[in-house]
C-alpha cells in the first residue's frame, strides 16, 4: 500500500476522518498498519502547519507550582533563596543551568523548557504582543 505526504488542508481533513474511523477497528486488524502510517503523516503535517512553541520557562514553573500546590518556599532548594525565587518568577533573574537541572530533578519540569535561547523567547514574546494588538 502506498502512503503519500499530506500537503494540503483537504487531504489533512480526509486523513483525520480516516484516522478516526480506524480507531474503531478491532485489535489485530490489518488496518492498524494504516492507522500507524496515518498518525505519522498527520503529525508531519501538523508539525509544519500548526507548530506548538514550548512554554515560557517562568510560565512552566508557575504552572507546576499551581498544579502541585507548591509555594515559593518549595522552590528555594532548587533556586537558592526566597529572594532569588521571587526575582526568577518576576523575570528579573534568568535561570541558571544548575537551577534548571534542580527544577527538572525535583519537580519534573523539562530542562529544555527551562533553558531556551534568549532570542527564541524574545521573538515569541514579541509575536504574542503583536497578535494582541491586531
Amino acid at each position: 500500500m502506498k502512503y503519500e505526504t499530506i500537503t494540503n488542508k483537504v487531504d489533512y481533513d480526509l486523513a483525520l476522518a480516516e484516522f478516526g474511523r480506524l480507531l474503531e477497528v478491532p485489535e489485530g486488524s490489518w488496518e492498524l498498519d494504516r492507522l500507524d502510517a496515518l498518525s505519522i503523516l498527520i503529525k508531519q503535517y501538523e508539525d509544519i502547519h500548526y507548530p506548538i512553541d514550548p512554554p515560557d520557562p517562568v510560565d512552566a514553573i508557575k504552572f507546576r507550582m499551581e498544579q502541585a500546590g507548591l509555594t515559593k518556599e518549595d522552590l528555594v532548594p532548587c533556586i537558592g533563596s526566597r529572594s532569588m525565587v521571587s526575582r526568577v518568577l518576576a523575570r528579573k533573574q534568568p535561570l541558571t543551568v544548575d537551577m534548571a537541572r534542580a527544577l527538572e530533578a525535583t519537580f519534573g519540569i523539562a530542562y529544555d523548557v527551562l533553558i531556551q535561547k534568549e532570542e527564541d523567547l524574545e521573538s515569541r514574546v514579541g509575536a504574542v504582543h503583536r497578535r494582541h494588538k491586531e
